[in-house]
């Protein structure tokens, strides 16, 4: 999926510049060194300005159009943070997700456990329509230290 702005321009073998600098990140994850270290992934999307979606990831995957994944980051103490998915789907529609996303090509930095997937009724919005971010959050902080 590509954005509008300037990742949308294309490059001069016609490519869109978002994939190629998808490809230039894809090469460098391969090294083992940086493939390993949290912060310096963290560092190197700063760089090529690529700003991942996991839950679009997720939608695709799950091949469903309206929202069903929202992704939100908790502290860990091991990584710093690690990702806390909640989601609308059923649990045989979630097995099929999970199984695809262990065969898909993202980095296993940008994969959520599956242990860290959480069931929801409904997501929270604002009077605007929008996403209610905070309270996605405060769900996700509850959902893991029930989980833990």
């Amino acid at each position: 999926m590509l954005r509008k702005g300037s990742f949308a321009e294309k490059t001069e073998d016609g490519r869109p510049a978002l994939a190629e600098a998808e490809d230039r990140l894809k090469a460098i994850l391969k090294d083992s060194t940086l493939k390993l270290s949290h912060h310096a992934a963290g560092r190197l999307l700063n760089l090529v300005r690529v700003r991942l979606h996991p839950d679009e990831k997720l939608h695709e995957l799950a091949e469903v159009t309206e929202q069903t994944f929202v992704v939100a980051g908790v502290p860990d103490e091991k990584k710093g943070e690690r990702l806390i998915v909640l989601h609308k789907l059923k649990e045989p529609d979630l097995q099929a997700c999970l199984e695809k996303l262990a065969q898909s090509d993202l980095p296993n930095l940008w994969k959520p456990r599956p242990d860290q997937f959480f069931r929801i009724e409904t997501f929270p919005y604002l009077g605007t329509g929008k996403l209610d971010l905070r309270k996605i959050k405060e769900l996700a902080l509850e959902r893991a230290a029930a989980a833990s």
